[in-house]
């Protein structure tokens, strides 16, 4: 074999390799960089490891603190029906802390308003359909987490037996190797050796510093006329020049947290896709790739260190809107409107928490709790408030359903009068009832809604029939009136015969009484002009007059005639007792003294008078109406 393997450089091999000019010393000392360097390389053993897990899909990460537990058990029965385990890392753990921090704030208040009822601790217990079907979930998701690590493991530790072995073969063929075929079986092994996926990452930076010592060791110990070893070192000396050039332009980069990923690929690219160069320069280009590294390293520090006074601002404008929730004075509320009115200036409270924006979860769980703290101590008053207020709601919602049995117990009846009126009452009482349960409220409404609208449908549908009978009736009676007014021949009967045509035509509405009033004086004046007793031409009138008020139902009037009537008789009667107690007063006075007959005259008149009131008075109270 030593005939066939030597140290020396090939000076065929140093023509063909370009030249690499001198690296920049810089300034950073050794240490630094080789802490650079490791920071780099630990990132990169840490992906390896996953490297069977890569993918190129992205997975949204929606604002998960928005939303609802609905909608947070949702986006994860989404999650775990379209990606894999490796793939929901980071949406697994914002959207578990967002469901918890809800769940909890739930839990909190429900066990508060427990303890607040005189309840034990102890027997105390909360759950929810939404926790039942989250916990389904997420058991799930853990039993797909659960099978994928252990069969990450143990491909990993496969792969590092695969390494291993190939570590081992490549050593032998160092030592043992048939010249002829030895480059052809380092490719093959160098091929598997790419082809292995990750090992754990406690092993691979190791595990490769061991085979790329071995495989510097196959380079260095080649022959020296290996056109084959030439040529990988150029290529490879080409592709780590390459690297470099990237590796300084990412010092441009804006997003630092790219650039330095996308330096952990070119590392990676460095230690598993290329080979070695020559001897002559393997230090230039480690030491240019190396400070091109510390470049971004340093950048990234002082990037970190920028963040670390943003996000004091940021836990600063934190603890201010949460020592505004905690000095949040709600209590003077007293009303539905009154609480609406600080949820919304709570919520802007808490949406000035949320805008300051977000911080790494180590310094975000102490302002988070001294938060949470803060909207328990609003949340727990305002609970108090709608308890109390759901026992007046459900009070409410038994005085609305009774309305609406009593609305449905009045639509159809047909006592208008009755019935109107009491419509309107339940319809004001309505108003006076206060809020129901939410879930209620639109059905009670449509219902008694319906109720109301029917019956009040009905009632003016018959007013309008109503309106379209009376209007007939006055246009009749306006036609007969102007008839009877134009006869010419004027008897008792006809006049009778009048009267009674006039009444069969119908009642008139109240706003045109004034027709019964023309009618009757054309009846007076058709009896006056009969050769009639004058009594008995009083008393057809009076029968007109009283006919008519029973036509229009005028009961009232009727009422006040027999008050009329007996008030006359007894002004009549001491009218008479006046005039006698008069006579009394004259002594010695014979019947033809004239204040005698007159006397006598005043006192006949008055008689004749009374018996017409009492026989109207008669005439009324037969009438039994």
């Amino acid at each position: 074999m030593i005939d066939m393997l030597e140290n020396s450089k090939d000076p065929k091999e140093t023509a063909a390799t370009p030249v690499v000019k001198e690296s920049v010393t810089s300034e950073a000392t050794e240490q630094e960089t080789a802490e650079a360097i490791a920071t780099v390389e630990n990132e990169v053993a840490a992906d390896a490891e996953n490297e069977t897990a890569v993918t190129t899909t992205t997975v949204a990460m929606p604002d998960y603190e928005a939303m609802s537990l609905e909608a947070l058990v949702q986006a994860l029965e989404a999650l775990l029906k379209t990606h894999t385990v490796p793939q929901l890392k980071n949406n697994m753990e914002a959207l578990k802390s967002a469901f918890n921090t809800q769940f909890g704030a739930i839990l909190a208040e429900k066990k508060a308003a427990f303890l607040a009822d005189g309840g034990n601790v102890i027997d105390f217990h909360f759950s929810s359909p939404v926790k039942t079907e989250y916990n389904k979930l997420l058991t799930a998701y853990k039993t797909q987490r659960d099978a994928y690590y252990g069969s990450l493991e143990k491909q990993l530790k496969e792969n590092l037996e695969k390494r291993n072995e190939i570590i081992t073969s490549l050593k032998e063929l160092i030592e043992k190797g048939d010249a002829k075929t030895m480059y052809t079986d380092f490719k093959k092994l160098d091929t598997t050796w790419k082809s292995i996926g990750g090992v754990p990452k406690t092993k691979y930076n190791d595990t490769w510093k061991i085979y790329h010592h071995h495989v510097e060791r196959f380079y260095d110990l080649l022959h020296l006329n290996n056109d084959f070893r030439a040529l990988d070192f150029k290529h490879n000396l080409e592709e780590k020049l390459k690297l470099i050039a990237q590796a300084e332009a990412l010092e441009t980069k804006e997003d630092i947290n790219e650039a330095f990923k996308e330096l952990q690929a070119l590392h990676k690219t460095w230690k598993e896709d290329i080979g070695p160069v020559g001897k002559e320069h393997r230090e230039e280009v480690w030491g240019k790739f190396s400070a091109a590294t510390k470049k971004i390293h340093d950048k990234r520090h002082e990037y970190f260190r920028s963040m670390k006074t943003k996000y004091q601002d940021i836990i600063a404008l934190k603890l201010a809107a949460t020592e505004a929730l905690f000095a949040y004075d709600a209590s003077a509320n007293k009303t539905h409107k009154d609480w609406q009115k600080s949820i919304k200036e709570v919520e802007a409270l808490r949406k000035k928490y949320f805008d300051a924006g977000k911080l790494p979860y180590a310094k975000s769980e102490e302002v988070w709790q001294k938060f949470k703290a803060a909207t328990k101590q609003f949340n727990t008053a305002k609970n108090v408030f709608y308890k109390q207020e759901k026992s007046s709601q459900n009070t409410n919602l038994q005085q609305k359903v009774a309305l609406i049995a009593l609305a449905e117990s009045l639509k159809d009846t047909e006592d208008w009068d009755t019935a109107t009126a009491a419509m309107k009452k339940v319809q004001a009482d309505w108003k006076k009832v206060g809020h129901v349960p939410r879930k209620f409220s639109d059905d009670l409404w449509k219902q008694f809604k319906a109720a109301c609208n029917h019956y009040f449908d009905r009632l003016h549908e018959q007013k309008n029939d109503v309106n379209k009978e009376q209007q007939a009736v006055i246009d009749a009676k306006k036609e007969f009136l102007e008839t009877f007014k134009a006869a010419a021949t004027v008897d008792l009967e006809s006049v009778l015969a009048a009267t009674e045509t006039w009444r069969a035509l119908g009642a008139l509405p109240r706003d045109v009484r004034y027709l019964e009033t023309k009618f009757n004086k054309q009846v007076d004046a058709k009896l006056g002009s009969l050769s009639l007793d004058a009594n008995e031409i009083a008393l057809l009138k009076f029968k007109n007059f009283v006919d008519g008020a029973l036509a229009q139902e005028d009961f009232k009037k009727l009422d006040y005639e027999q008050i009329s009537m007996r008030k006359k008789i007894d002004e009549l009667t001491r009218e008479v007792q006046q005039l006698e107690n008069n006579l009394s007063f004259i002594k010695n006075a014979t019947e033809d003294n004239p204040f005698v007959k007159n006397v006598r005259m005043g006192v006949a008149k008055c008689h004749a008078d009374m018996e017409i009131f009492k026989e109207k008075l008669q005439y009324l109270k037969g009438l039994n109406y």
